[in-house]
């Protein structure tokens, strides 16, 4: 069928950012800075975490619209 709406959306490319971004040793291979007695690596984890949250529900409410139940 010609009008069946596709999944493909630009947006979906932001996907990759939580994935790559956590590749990259450089980021975090250090001790210091320290927060709340916490080394950089571990923090750092969470903040992949919440970056990874934060994009998927940016990707998810972007290409929502227009969809439509069956």
């Amino acid at each position: 069928m010609p009008d069946e709406k596709s999944d493909r959306s630009p947006w979906n490319w932001l996907l990759l950012v939580p994935i790559v971004i956590p590749l990259l040793p450089f980021l975090f291979n250090a001790d210091e800075p320290r927060l709340f007695g916490f080394p950089l690596f571990y923090w750092l984890q969470m903040a992949f975490i919440l970056l990874g949250v934060g994009t998927t529900t940016l990707v998810y409410q972007m290409t929502k619209r227009g969809r439509r139940r069956p």
